[in-house]
């Protein structure tokens, strides 16, 4: 399974959205917190094609999107797949 990362910050509703998602089907994540760090709120721009705002989600290399992206390619059937991709 290919690694999965979650930028997030502790009040987002979204990224407690995302990250149920991911718990329900039992995915490890790597959960990093951009509230209050630049740098690491930098990174997730730069990963994340300008997009600023959290979650932002991925898999391996694949930028997934945030939180309706990752309910949308669950419900595609498409999320599972590049999990295993």
């Amino acid at each position: 399974m290919k690694p999965v990362e979650i930028y997030t910050t502790p009040t987002c509703g979204f990224c407690q959205m995302a990250k149920r998602l991911l718990d329900n089907k039992e995915v490890a994540y790597t959960e990093i917190d951009v509230s209050g760090d630049a740098d690491k709120r930098q990174q997730m721009m730069e990963r994340a094609n300008g997009r600023y705002t959290v979650p932002q989600i991925f898999v391996g290399d694949t930028h997934v999107g945030g939180c309706d992206d990752l309910y949308a390619m669950e419900r595609a059937g498409k999320f599972d797949p590049l999990l295993e991709g």
